[in-house]
């Protein structure tokens, strides 16, 4: 009896311990799922808020802005990406994407604020640009002067960095979920072209923005570059560091597989550089793969580089993209 006894109690603690931890995980397991489910559904931003802009200076927003001009293109197409149409109140003169921002208030070109413009529309934030920040510095104080908040944001020189000002605007206009949105959706993108030009034979290309006399093309450490990289293309170009005239005899001698055209506002571009002396002979020409490529999609860092990227790869390895 004794030993019966014993047996039976030493069951029952055993199913107590096994209950007990079972409980233990699924409390546990709960726990995790609560704290997940958290994490991904409350994402909003939090103000006021304090921010350091690409010169350094610590930017306070006091709250949601709700009125926003922006001075340069490539800020333009995030914000609205972002659904911000409703709060965008002006722009710059060079904004022609979306068409809805060339229905927006006008506020000076990138060289020159029109500073009694930005003030008459009252905006809470002012998205001004590294690139040009320096040409326009005096501007950007007037307004800081005038108590308006300016809001630098950094030149981004690769694709990472343009996923954090696109992160960064996100965080600021309180769409940080929609900024993740659009960055997973580049990033998505971008692995798809990889994907198909990933077993290609590699080609060269030479890349112009520019037409005869100064004729202007992209070498190593630039954005370009990156973009080629990204496309299995060799840049024939890349014995160069950064932006550089380059004569039309060098691109002769370089021989590229694909000329790619970026002066869209040069009427006929594509037959006039097949037709410039000496270019018969480059096999771009012999094949027919001079190509027209729209420049605002790989120069504008923001939610179309991904689509530059592609037009790109399209351009030098069309068949990968039937």
């Amino acid at each position: 009896m004794k030993k019966i006894w014993q047996l039976g109690f030493l069951l029952t603690m055993a199913f107590v311990l096994l209950v007990g931890c079972n409980q233990s995980e699924t409390q546990k397991s709960s726990t995790e799922k609560s704290e997940k489910t958290t994490q991904t559904t409350d994402k909003t931003a939090t103000y006021p808020m304090t921010v350091k802009d690409a010169l350094g200076n610590e930017v306070e927003l006091k709250e949601e802005p709700k009125k926003i001009v922006s001075l340069i293109p490539s800020n333009t197409e995030i914000l609205f990406a972002l659904g911000l149409d409703d709060k965008i109140v002006g722009v710059s003169d060079n904004d022609d994407y979306p068409k809805a921002a060339t229905k927006k208030e006008k506020v000076g070109d990138m060289q020159k604020i029109n500073i009694e413009k930005v003030l008459s529309l009252k905006p809470d934030v002012v998205f001004a640009h590294e690139s040009n920040a320096k040409s326009i510095e005096s501007g950007l104080q007037q307004l800081k002067d005038a108590g308006i908040t300016v809001f630098v944001v950094k030149n981004a020189t690769n694709f990472e960095e343009t996923y954090d000002t696109i992160k960064q605007i996100g965080q600021i206009t309180n769409q940080p979920q929609k900024a993740d949105k659009i960055v997973a959706d580049m990033k998505a993108k971008v692995k798809e072209v990889q994907d198909k030009v990933a077993n290609v034979k590699q080609r060269t290309a030479f890349v112009e923005t520019s037409d005869v006399p100064n004729i202007y093309t992209a070498g190593k450490d630039t954005f370009m570059q990156e973009i080629f990289n990204l496309a299995n293309i060799k840049n024939v170009a890349d014995d160069q560091s950064g932006w550089f005239k380059i004569d039309p005899e060098q691109i002769v001698k370089r021989n590229p597989d694909t000329i790619i055209v970026m002066e869209d506002y040069v009427p006929n571009i594509v037959e006039k550089v097949k037709k410039r002396p000496g270019f018969d002979s480059i096999t771009a020409v012999k094949n027919n793969a001079v190509v027209l490529v729209d420049q605002n999609l790989t120069a504008r860092t923001g939610p179309r580089l991904a689509e530059g990227l592609e037009e790109v790869a399209k351009a030098v390895y069309p068949e990968a993209f039937k």
